[in-house]
């Protein structure tokens, strides 16, 4: 639970604020951007909420966050927030909110589909985020992207009996289902797993129709206007990485959505594609 005590001074004053335990995940203020900020090393409040939407949010990113570090005054949302996830980011794939301090705050999400809904990576294993999934249907596959951002894995299997899937080069030897190669793997009509080894050794995405789920493989860097990879954070082949991304230009698709760093939609594959092969030129370049 975060301490106003403990608090950082460059939050401006009010009911919210972010607190010294805070890891700079990116969560809050990638979620609710109108109330907070990045602070350098961490989070701050920027402009405290003013309508009941926006303290509704902002409770919600307070939820979210996967250390506590976020505190406030006013409760009148904290129920109805812990309530709201998993949050619709389209039609039928939803942000699950409540991260995992495992898996340093990344974002998993939900797919809802008639033939079995996918959960994409694990997040926190939290009663109100298990209830609302049971309600939407459970899960019946849960992929696992890389081994960083397995998180609460084995509670989401005892409470939905769903297969984890996971690529045989992370070295893991408890998921149901070990895929193998580097070609991609149709898993069902409408959802292609594709290794793209670099950031891990067995690293993979999802293209689930024009979604594609990429891990801690690309992201949004909205600070460069990017899409973005990261060779500091890379454990274990920068070149291998590279040439994945690459790989991923023959596929089309208009969303990412990360683990890590900003989701990002492109007006198009073909604008999507572009913006893939200015990331690659800059990348090999820099």
């Amino acid at each position: 639970m975060a301490r106003r005590t403990e608090a950082h001074p460059d939050s401006v004053p009010g009911s919210f604020f972010v607190d010294r335990t805070c890891i700079d995940c990116g969560t809050c203020y990638q979620f609710a951007p109108g109330t907070f900020a990045d602070g350098g090393d961490h989070a701050k409040v920027h402009a405290q909420p003013a309508s009941p939407l926006e303290r509704l949010r902002a409770s919600m990113a307070l939820v979210a966050c996967p250390v506590g570090s976020i505190g406030t005054d006013d409760k009148t949302h904290l129920q109805a927030a812990s309530r709201s996830f998993p949050h619709a980011l389209t039609e039928d794939v939803l942000f699950c909110g409540y991260t995992s301090e495992k898996s340093y705050g990344a974002w998993s999400y939900l797919i809802r589909r008639p033939e079995g809904n996918v959960l994409v990576d694990s997040p926190r294993a939290a009663e109100p985020l298990m209830k609302n999934l049971a309600a939407l249907g459970g899960v019946a596959l849960l992929v696992l992207s890389h081994q960083d951002d397995v998180a609460d894995h084995a509670a989401y299997q005892a409470r939905f009996a769903c297969d984890r899937i996971m690529h045989r080069a992370e070295g893991m030897t408890w998921p149901e289902r070990l895929v193998e190669g580097d070609e991609p793997i149709l898993l069902a009509k409408d959802l292609l797993l594709i290794p793209t080894p670099g950031h891990t050794a067995g690293s993979v995405c999802l293209l689930y129709r024009d979604i594609l789920f990429t891990g801690d493989h690309l992201w949004w860097n909205p600070d460069k206007g990017r899409l973005s990879a990261s060779r500091s954070y890379n454990w274990h082949s920068w070149e291998q990485q590279l040439a994945s991304l690459e790989k991923l230009l023959a596929f089309d698709f208009s969303w990412v959505l990360p683990g890590h760093g900003y989701l990002h939609k492109a007006e198009s594959p073909t604008a999507m594609r572009s913006d893939l092969k200015g990331a690659i030129a800059h990348l090999r370049s820099s």
